[in-house]
């Protein structure tokens, strides 16, 4: 694998999570517990999908076959796709979606903070502009977990059991290979161990003020750098390339 290769990869992993993720909130449009709360996912899901554009456009500049961050976004297959496990999981109810947000908020928090002394001068200008608003995304998504694991007794069930559903997904947002070896010894990437450590303790703080748990399964899924996901991402591919696929090529 070359340098090319490797970034292309890489940049498909940031943006197809954030993508995937971004979609995920959309779909919360119209049906937020709160009308402040339906504006706010709306807007989160907005800055997630405008880091994704900006990261596949550069993801097709790099890979120099002529695509577009549309054809990236619209016309690729499940297989294809590289964004992590946990940003195709069902929104669930609000417990879960929280809970879900928070993990990978603190996530890309560090990995973001990592990636703006990135020597790829592009990736460092994305990662300057996506970490402002990540800090709301994590500061929105703590107080929900304050709110909800100290709330009451039904809120406080519903947050332990949406982490104890997707801790799982967890490991897998450390997982380095071959393509982070490359590009983290030329400058370009992050390394995850290190983030690891920052995402644990942020985490654990968080959770513990929150009055929860952390949970204790040891069972790790993974497989998106493969290629391999959940059944769930098919069908939410099938609704978000919809119009694109059965209209290629329009123009708005």
């Amino acid at each position: 694998m070359n340098l090319q290769e490797a970034k292309f990869q890489y940049l498909l992993r940031l943006g197809d999570s954030n993508l995937i993720i971004g979609h995920r909130l959309s779909e919360w449009c119209g049906a937020g517990p709160i009308l402040e709360e339906d504006i706010a996912l709306i807007n989160i899901a907005l800055d997630f999908v405008g880091n994704a554009t900006a990261l596949l456009t550069y993801a097709a500049e790099v890979e120099g076959k002529g695509r577009t961050e549309d054809d990236l976004a619209f016309l690729r297959g499940e297989r294809e796709f590289r964004n992590l496990l946990m940003t195709e999981q069902p929104n669930g109810d609000y417990a879960a979606t929280i809970a879900r947000q928070f993990l990978y908020d603190v996530y890309t928090f560090y990995l973001y903070e990592a990636l703006k002394s990135s020597k790829d001068e592009t990736i460092a200008a994305l990662a300057v502009k996506s970490h402002k608003e990540i800090t709301y995304h994590l500061r929105h998504t703590t107080e929900w977990m304050y709110r909800l694991g100290n709330g009451t007794e039904e809120s406080h069930e519903r947050m332990q059991t949406a982490l104890n559903d997707l801790w799982m997904f967890t490991n897998e947002f450390f997982d380095m290979d071959e393509v982070d070896a490359l590009l983290i010894k030329e400058g370009v990437a992050a390394d995850l161990e290190k983030i690891r450590t920052q995402w644990e303790t942020r985490v654990k703080e968080v959770i513990a003020e929150a009055t929860l748990q952390i949970p204790t399964t040891n069972f790790k899924q993974k497989g998106s750098r493969e290629g391999k996901h959940s059944e769930h991402l098919g069908f939410l591919l099938a609704e978000m390339q919809s119009v694109h696929r059965s209209f290629p090529g329009a123009q708005w």
